[in-house]
């Protein structure tokens, strides 16, 4: 594999993304004044521990952020952001990459998971553990950078360094991990929802998926029989491709390239952030040179050549350095410990009651994975409103609606297309719509920071029905069932890609003085007007 190191890059393109997403919405979601503050989840722990950064607590959550200044928490995310997005996008751009820049982006990556998104997910969002996972490709970019460390040299930058091949380890435990992927994702569906197995999911995905893009729109009315098709090509290419892994060098190459289509399939028919790219890359370990070699030039002075030249050397010396020999007894060391930590996952895996998306270890280096093993028949939407009446009963008050940057709200917007950017608010707000505001209070939360017009949290809505005048007495959520229209029928020509139909309040109307206790017992920020 001398060839297919300098395409098989560790996984930079997610990191770049992620770090991006992590800069732009970290502050509005975990910052000073947050949905879910880091700096008060982190006192949390920390309390929970006996007041103590002990190793229990550095154990429970694993993060630098206990050992910088708390004083000013949107700078330190900010710092971190931009650290890792600098690093990765360096290592994207050159190609060039070492051990320790990839164990750098994994430490600031696996930082700001733990400090506090991956609690922004869990304590408010279980239910979405049964459907998705948000915080599956967290998990999933965490524990490919780590076998990305192991990909590179120890310090120099080459991109064809000497006397350091990947390991056949190393290949194996990213085909290792692509095997867990897909093998989880069908394992789940064939498990959990009955639609998986009567082959009728696909009448309801590209309708009810968390964001829609245009494509979807028009998926939605294929022919009931493409769509059981599509759900026997799902079945074929989760549960029997996998094993090809195992099945000799052809067999393998196959592999790589039906999981590298069907995830390039996912990306054009939904926005699912950067998980199908992620995906991507440790299907990339199923070729080798001779399989990858046509992308290279054969001209005197190439990478085939210096590949050829370099092997002739390595051959002829009689004895290798010592640091060949010392990095033979780490990869073993490392095959090893994946062995080790995988018990547990292959035991989920074979398990009747499957989870998916789980860590069984703090540090998420092997973990269990699956998506959309429930898949939902009807698309409900929580639509956030304001007034500005005194009275919020008033039958003649006026109620204007904010729209999010991607997800369905006003009926005539046309469906995005952001993959592999990941709006992560707009993403929680499809997990809401599925349960009450009381399991979900970090909406009433929101609500509250858009009766202040904060300036950060609006930054992440598309649009703000009160900008230029005074802000809205009263915030109240409606609940919505939403349905694509018909390609070429009466709401269509309307221009209208939704239509949708009112089932009930979803919280009542609050205003900012109302909401002050529910701020202090939550020792929240009380939201103050910009």
């Amino acid at each position: 594999w001398m060839i297919s190191n300098t395409v098989f890059p560790p996984p930079c393109f997610p990191l770049v993304v992620a770090f991006l997403v992590a800069y732009h919405q970290n502050k509005q979601l975990i910052g000073e004044k947050g949905l879910l503050p880091c700096k008060l989840y982190l006192q949390n722990v920390k309390k929970y521990f006996k007041g103590k950064i002990n190793l229990d607590a550095l154990s429970y959550a694993p993060t630098i952020i206990w050992f910088l200044d708390w004083s000013d928490m949107d700078s330190t995310l900010d710092y971190l952001s931009l650290f890792g997005l600098a690093t990765s996008a360096f290592v994207l751009v050159t190609g060039c990459a070492n051990m320790v820049l990839m164990a750098v982006l994994w430490v600031l990556y696996l930082s700001l998971v733990n400090g506090n998104l991956e609690d922004l997910h869990n304590n408010y969002f279980l239910f979405h553990f049964s459907c998705v996972g948000t915080t599956g490709w967290e998990s999933q970019l965490l524990e490919t950078g780590f076998l990305g460390i192991f990909l590179c040299p120890l310090w120099t930058l080459s991109r064809l360094p000497r006397h350091t091949p990947p390991s056949s380890i190393i290949i194996w435990s990213f085909r290792w991990l692509i095997f867990r992927i897909m093998l989880g994702a069908g394992l789940i569906k064939i498990r959990g929802d009955r639609c998986w197995r009567e082959l009728t999911c696909m009448d309801y995905h590209y309708e009810t998926q968390p964001v829609p893009n245009p494509i979807a729109y028009f998926m939605h009315r294929s022919p009931w029989w493409f769509h059981q098709f599509e759900t026997l090509v799902n079945h074929f290419i989760e549960l029997v491709v996998p094993f090809f892994l195992f099945l000799g060098r052809r067999m393998c190459i196959l592999h790589g390239f039906l999981q590298i289509l069907f995830q390039v399939l996912l990306i054009l028919s939904g926005n699912l952030s950067f998980l199908n790219w992620l995906t991507i890359v440790p299907s990339i370990a199923c070729f080798d040179d001779t399989s990858l070699g046509f992308l290279f030039s054969s001209r005197p002075g190439g990478v085939k050549e210096r590949v050829v030249q370099m092997q002739l050397k390595d051959a002829a010396r009689e004895q290798l350095p010592l640091g060949c020999y010392i990095r033979k007894v780490v990869n073993i060391s490392f095959g090893l410990l994946i062995a080790y930590l995988s018990i547990p996952v292959v035991l989920n895996l074979l398990n009747s009651r499957q989870v998916m998306n789980t860590s069984f270890n703090p540090l998420r280096i092997v973990n269990t994975y699956g998506a959309f093993g429930s898949i939902t028949k009807e698309r409900t939407e929580v639509i956030l409103q304001g007034t500005s009446s005194l009275d919020p009963n008033d039958p003649t008050a006026v109620w204007e609606e904010y729209d999010f940057k991607c997800k369905p709200g006003d009926l005539k917007r046309r469906p995005c297309f952001i993959t592999p950017y990941h709006y992560r608010l707009d993403w929680l707000m499809w997990f809401a719509a599925f349960q009450t505001y009381e399991q979900n209070e970090w909406i009433i939360h929101l609500a509250g920071k858009l009766l202040a017009q904060e300036e950060e949290t609006l930054s992440l809505m598309a649009t703000n029905p009160f900008a230029g005048r005074a802000p809205p007495r009263w915030i109240r959520g409606e609940h919505f069932k939403y349905k694509f229209s018909r390609p070429g029928g009466k709401h269509a020509s309307e221009g209208r890609w939704w239509i949708r139909k009112r089932i009930g309040p979803y919280f009542p109307p609050v205003n900012l003085q109302g909401l002050k206790k529910f701020y202090e017992d939550r020792n929240w920020p009380y939201p103050l007007q910009d």
